[in-house]
């Protein structure tokens, strides 16, 4: 297992720069993942069902205790996301498929990736897991909800399939995750420190399989817009994100602290694009376009959550932000006392 924990942390490392590779070896050479098109629901069930493994019923219980941040920010991550797929649909004026793309992976839960760089950037994790677990165990029924709602202008979107996959590759691994470690407890732990490494490579088999699907259109004139539209999309969901976690702590000032707007900013902003890959060459088989928006955010939220995770922690740093800080602002009187310290 040793081998297996020091791969997993260098594929975590490296994992963005691995993602860039492979999708280019995909794009040059489509054989390379196109046998797994077919299976793709089956290796984003085995990230859920590793995702489940490692829940315990006291990250459940957890909800329960701080129902209302995790709810809140449940709700902020559903309302901002999607709104935001829609206005950016309509101010570049993307149509058709494009535009269902977009807005699918905008309707996603959070993105597991979130955790990382809430760790990371010294946020709250366990707000985060919670936030986390809530969104993609709410995704079955807001998903196709959403979808209906805000995509139906475009194509006819295929609610049933989409709440059928959702449950599928969703909220059953998740269960039998979550059960097999309640029964089996302590052994679990054995096996999930390969959990990271497994999903990490089911998760490139995914993109594997979207790029070489797609290769013929992935930097065509029809998708140019795709790019500047998805880094958009997710740099302004971090912004509204932290806005709105900042006006909740004006609300609720003694739940909604620095940390827990780091995890909100987090939470908000990155989504599984993994799911939205897999749900749209599930739900639109015929038309894998939609799952290219889905594979230019999992590529691009992974840089971007890496380098705001980064600048976070030496901001802080630089300045004197403790972790567990009320707002992140500087407390002047605590630098005046450290001067003083040093002229003495």
């Amino acid at each position: 297992m040793a081998k297996v924990q020091q791969f997993s942390s260098w594929l975590t490392k490296w994992f963005t720069l691995v993602v860039v590779l492979w999708a280019i070896l995909n794009f040059f050479e489509p054989q390379t993942s196109l046998w797994a098109k077919s299976y793709v629901n089956y290796f984003l069930s085995i990230i859920l069902f590793g995702m489940g493994m490692t829940l315990s019923i006291e990250d459940f219980k957890r909800i329960i205790r701080m129902p209302l941040m995790v709810i809140v920010g449940t709700v902020a991550h559903y309302l901002i996301m999607p709104l935001l797929a829609v206005l950016l649909c309509w101010i570049f004026r993307l149509n058709g498929m494009l535009a269902v793309g977009v807005i699918l992976v905008g309707c996603c839960p959070s993105g597991t990736s979130s955790n990382v760089m809430s760790f990371l950037s010294k946020g709250d994790v366990a707000l985060d897991v919670s936030i986390g677990l809530l969104s993609t165990l709410c995704a079955p029924f807001m998903v196709p909800l959403l979808m209906s709602a805000l995509a139906s202008s475009y194509v006819q979107i295929p609610v049933e399939k989409l709440f059928l996959t959702s449950v599928q590759v969703v909220l059953i691994p998740v269960a039998l995750g979550v059960i097999v470690h309640t029964i089996f407890g302590k052994h679990v732990q054995k096996v999930t420190v390969a959990l990271p490494a497994v999903s990490q490579v089911a998760i490139l088999i995914i993109i594997g399989v979207v790029v070489a699907a797609n290769n013929a259109k992935l930097f065509s004139a029809e998708t140019a817009l795709l790019l500047p539209v998805v880094m958009l999309h997710n740099l302004s969901g971090y912004t509204l994100g932290f806005l709105f976690s900042k006006l909740m702590y004006k609300i609720y000032p003694k739940g909604f602290r620095y940390a827990q707007q780091k995890a909100i900013t987090f939470e908000v902003g990155m989504q599984d694009s993994a799911l939205g890959a897999t749900l749209a060459l599930q739900a639109f088989a015929t038309n894998p376009i939609v799952a290219i928006p889905s594979t230019f955010f999992s590529v691009w939220h992974n840089i971007s959550g890496s380098v705001l995770s980064t600048w976070w922690v030496r901001h802080d740093a630089k300045h004197g932000i403790e972790a567990d800080s009320d707002t992140g602002t500087i407390h002047r009187g605590t630098k005046q006392v450290k001067l003083g310290a040093v002229q003495a």
